[in-house]
């Protein structure tokens, strides 16, 4: 479907408050917008526990990835040595660098997406499926919220919190996706504010638990406008969380840089409930490739003060099932 074919309808859809389910790919070449939200089987969906699993789907085994192939730390170096040249050169401020890492699974893709507990997930046939903690925007009773998640880090380290909060690097790279938010906002909302700022999140995988940051930012819609869902959102893609700042040319440093292209990877998708509109950045994502291989995608942001080997470490902390 096509981005004006996607817009049209999730305004027809929202103006006529119809229930309806929608998702982008990261290059918005692909998406989806279903009204049949409870009939559809080729896209399984829950947000926030609503959504379109039957006791059948129910997975029995307990699911398990196992890393087959890391990135290698000097395909990962030249990648990173691409952004930082970018970055020296003024195209760009913050990069989200992400890379792919080669997964097996004891269990379907669908049985992954049943048994695998995350405020967002979303299959799509047998080709993607994704269990995201992170929101996008809620918009609601004619205001719009986002809330970018940016500064990750491993609880087990000792004083995990009070390090994530006082690196600089971290500061510096959420201060930047908070103003870059804001100002999507402002193209689309009024009296746009930032309401809450770094706050720290708790989210437990299977054998560890990760501390995040995320902020909270909302604005008021000009009246008539707040179900045009179309004209809306998709202004605001690709989300700034999963790109940088300055969005459109650190896209094209972002395209030129990685070794592969995301697909449904950090996209977004969503659920209109007939009055609130709830949607999500897609990432901690298993995406099978042309060949049938499965690959865990992952990454994180890139400043003139990140160091290779701790950017490194982080995406590869993010690869995880919750639980």
């Amino acid at each position: 479907m096509s981005r004006e074919e996607l817009r049209r309808q999730m305004n027809d859809l929202g103006r006529k408050r119809i229930p309806f389910i929608w998702g982008v790919d990261f290059d918005a070449s692909n998406g989806f917008v279903r009204d049949d939200i409870r009939e559809c089987r080729e896209i399984l969906w829950s947000v926030n526990g609503v959504g379109n699993i039957d006791a059948e789907d129910q997975c029995q085994p307990q699911p398990s990835l196992r890393i087959v192939e890391v990135t290698d730390i000097r395909d990962y170096r030249s990648m990173f040595d691409t952004v930082t040249n970018g970055l020296m050169r003024g195209d760009s401020f913050l990069t989200n660098l992400t890379v792919r890492t080669k997964v097996t699974c004891n269990c379907s893709l669908k049985e992954l997406f049943c048994h695998v507990k995350a405020p967002y997930k979303i299959l799509i046939g047998d080709e993607f499926v994704c269990f995201s903690p992170e929101p996008f925007v809620r918009i609601s009773e004619g205001r719009i919220s986002t809330y970018p998640m940016k500064g990750t880090i491993d609880a087990s380290i000792p004083h995990a919190e009070e390090t994530l909060m006082t690196d600089y690097k971290e500061l510096c790279e959420h201060y930047t996706i908070v103003d870059l938010m804001r100002n999507d906002l402002n193209s689309v909302a009024e009296n746009v504010r930032v309401d809450r700022f770094r706050y720290v999140e708790k989210i437990f995988a299977t054998n560890k638990t990760i501390l995040q940051t995320s902020s909270e930012i909302s604005g008021s819609l000009p009246a008539g406008k707040e179900f045009d869902f179309g004209d809306l959102i998709l202004p605001l893609l690709p989300a700034g969380s999963i790109t940088g700042a300055p969005k459109e040319a650190t896209v094209r440093l972002i395209k030129s840089t990685e070794d592969a292209p995301r697909g449904w990877y950090t996209g977004v998708f969503g659920f209109f409930d007939g009055k609130i509109m709830d949607s999500a950045v897609m990432i901690r994502c298993v995406q099978r490739d042309n060949d049938g291989s499965l690959y865990f995608h992952s990454g994180g942001g890139i400043t003139i003060n990140s160091q290779c080997d701790n950017e490194y470490q982080e995406v590869l902390t993010k690869v995880y099932l919750p639980q």
